[in-house]
């Protein structure tokens, strides 16, 4: 998931100094002298510092045109109008709930990747990806590959982090999924509030509860390829999908895990991240006019996020499409949809990217920190390393206490 720096984008970076650090480290014991910087491991070049700047200045100018477009363009004055008599007390309640969903995301990322991390420390890092998610085109992997990188340089290994990645993704979705079902089948059945039509009601229902079945038979055939592939007298291309389909399998089984341990903090956290931020839609709307019901902003934000999956940066431009199209298609007027949608996402967008650059810039003072503390510490020394928790120098940890919670 990381990627090597490319002759462009290789920019002078204090916390790569510190990585190296890092890299030296044993996860079972913490250095007792000197610790070389010979061994350089640089940000992944998606996260280098030039294009983050890019990124911020595309983001901005994006941002900018669609005002442009909006204040100068014919034929959207009822769009305009709509900006103009905006509630500034709904928007105030549609930031509250973004900053919510937003912090929802630390007590996830800390449960699934390590419980021994301080909270301070599991914020910048689970911060920090927020801010690359919204930043950097598929979000996703930008933001993964963050953590992946932050851990890694703490000593935790790399089949550990694939491992808790792959589970992490599948439990961040499976709120949006299990809620697509309920309210698909809700909606259809006359349960829940609002009118809809059965074909964007049920076949939404019909492809969640597909893709949780499709989910869980992914793991195991993963591991069943993954064993007959291990077998194989000699090596070959397959047999490099090795490690791949093992971290598929074993993060399945690690998400399964977590929600079997039914850890409360761990549920509330994953299903605030999704509703918080749905509530951020259902406010904007309450912001430019009438809101439609929360059932129906709830499937037609679950559907329409799906143009997150397109290469953009924060989804721009697809996520917009996909929510004013499904929501009109749910049969709410056009500027009334365009307006919410676009407040949406200004606010979804820039309170993430603005909380992450700051928890980036903290982030890499802490590695600095980290880095001088590995290199002064004397035996007996308690240091913190970043995906380890509390190390004690020169002395070695059982084999068990290696892995992380």
């Amino acid at each position: 998931m990381t990627g090597a720096v490319s002759p462009g984008d290789a920019d002078s970076d204090p916390a790569a100094d510190s990585l190296a650090a890092a890299r030296s480290v044993s996860p079972m014991t913490a250095p007792t002298g000197a610790v070389p910087d010979t061994q350089l491991a640089p940000l992944p070049s998606a996260l280098s510092a030039r294009r983050v700047r890019r990124a911020l200045i595309r983001l901005f100018v994006l941002a900018l045109g669609a005002v442009v477009a909006t204040v100068l363009l014919p034929g959207l004055g009822e769009l305009r109008e709509r900006f103009a008599h905006a509630n500034p007390g709904w928007i105030a309640v549609a930031t509250a709930f973004e900053l919510l969903s937003v912090l929802a995301y630390v007590p996830a990322f800390r449960i699934v990747f390590c419980t021994r991390m301080s909270w301070g420390t599991s914020y910048k890092i689970a911060m920090a990806e927020e801010g690359a998610g919204a930043l950097l085109p598929i979000g996703g992997t930008g933001s993964l590959a963050l953590g992946v990188w932050a851990l890694r340089r703490g000593g935790m290994p790399a089949a550990e982090i694939a491992r808790k990645t792959v589970a992490f993704f599948l439990l961040t979705s499976a709120p949006n999924v299990a809620a697509l079902a309920v309210v698909g089948v809700g909606l259809a059945a006359g349960i829940l509030p609002g009118h809809a039509n059965l074909a964007l009601t049920l076949i939404p229902a019909a492809v969640a509860v597909g893709a949780i079945v499709a989910s869980l038979a992914l793991g195991h055939l993963a591991r069943r390829t993954e064993t007959r592939l291990r077998a194989r007298p000699q090596e070959s291309r397959l047999t490099r999908l090795g490690p791949v389909l093992l971290a598929a399998a074993d993060g399945v089984d690690e998400a399964v895990a977590q929600l079997r341990r039914g850890s409360p903090l761990l549920l509330v956290a994953l299903v605030g991240y999704m509703a918080f931020d749905i509530f951020v839609l259902w406010a904007s709307f309450r912001a430019v006019g009438s809101a439609p019901e929360v059932s129906i902003v709830w499937i037609a934000y679950l559907i329409g996020q799906l143009g997150n999956w397109l290469p953009l940066p924060g989804g721009i431009g697809g996520v917009e499409i996909g929510l004013i199209g499904t929501v009109v298609l749910f049969g709410l007027p056009v500027a009334n949809a365009t307006a919410a949608v676009l407040l949406y996402r200004v606010i979804e967008l820039w309170i993430p990217a603005a909380l992450g650059i700051v928890a980036f810039i903290q982030l890499r003072r802490l590695l600095r920190r980290e880095a001088e503390s590995i290199e002064l510490c004397q035996p007996g020394d308690a240091v913190e390393i970043i995906g380890r928790g509390p190390v004690i120098a020169g002395q070695a940890q059982p084999r068990h206490a290696a892995r992380s919670d």
